[in-house]
């Protein structure tokens, strides 16, 4: 197995920069969240949160964020769960404008996902008080209600999920829970497997052929290693890494083409610039 600290001895300078790559990039705002927190109330963010959350899949982060902006247009505020639903034509119609293409693999489910948190949020009407009143366990279990949220483990929609409603804004909502001493596993974004098969822990081993709890124990041990105050800003920043935005890399468009990255002198995929 990987070992976390063998690497931070062995690679300090290494790990010194991706410390500063967390702290240059962990405020930066999460797409899901960013929408959310446009709702005219709580409620109503953490509705758009969960919708948000579930439909993430298999488009780039920019692509996300329009198609939510895009929805909340056509059906704004709580549309998303009154009465009556909004068919599954007018929905579909929504992702093939934002998209110009029904070719998405979540496409034939999109409207049973919108459906499915509408049912959710009038189950339980105050969605502030069900964060409140629950163990992050219990989210975790109730999450598994909406459709394409996962019902096994590892669930990663779920846990991010949780991470977003509860980590302070803007990475997420800034709810309480009831007892926070056992969270879920921290998001392992694609960013982050790159991060950490590039340049993190794993970059000497063949990350993909480790087993997937090994990937989650690895990961969970470097996030706390890099933000020791908060782990999940770590999992945050990381999921920025060499993933797709409008114009190229995220974490280029965030660090003027990799010129203020802390990363520039470890990164084979910098651009080259003179120092």
């Amino acid at each position: 197995m990987v070992s976390v600290k063998r690497f931070i001895h062995d690679e300090p300078a290494l790990f010194k920069a991706s410390k500063a790559f967390v702290a240059l990039l962990f405020r930066c705002a999460d797409p899901i969240v960013y929408v959310a927190c446009k709702q005219p109330d709580r409620n109503a963010q953490i509705a758009w949160t969960l919708l948000g959350s579930a439909l993430f899949q298999d488009r780039t982060y920019p692509d996300i964020l329009r198609l939510l902006t895009k929805l909340y247009e056509r059906f704004p505020g709580d549309k998303l769960w009154t009465l009556p639903v909004p068919k599954a034509s007018e929905i579909e119609e929504v992702v093939e404008q934002t998209f110009n293409s029904r070719n998405w693999s979540v496409f034939e489910h999109v409207a049973g996902i919108f459906w499915s948190v509408g049912l959710f949020v009038r189950r339980h009407l105050d969605l502030v008080a069900w964060v409140r009143e629950r163990s992050p366990e219990e989210l975790w279990n109730d999450l598994g209600d909406i459709y394409f949220m996962g019902r096994s483990n590892p669930r990663p929609k779920a846990c991010a999920t949780i991470y977003r409603l509860l980590a302070p804004q803007p990475l997420g909502l800034g709810l309480e829970c009831r007892d926070c001493s056992k969270m879920p596993s921290l998001p392992l974004t694609m960013g982050a497997r790159r991060f950490l098969a590039i340049l993190g822990p794993a970059k000497e081993f063949n990350f993909s052929e480790l087993e997937p709890q090994e990937k989650q124990k690895l990961a969970n041990e470097y996030f706390t290693a890099l933000a020791p105050e908060n782990p999940y800003f770590a999992a945050h920043s990381l999921q920025f890494f060499l993933e797709n935005g409008s114009n190229g890399f995220i974490c280029r468009e965030l660090t003027e083409n990799c010129s203020k990255c802390p990363l520039y002198e470890y990164c084979n995929y910098a651009e080259v610039h003179s120092r």
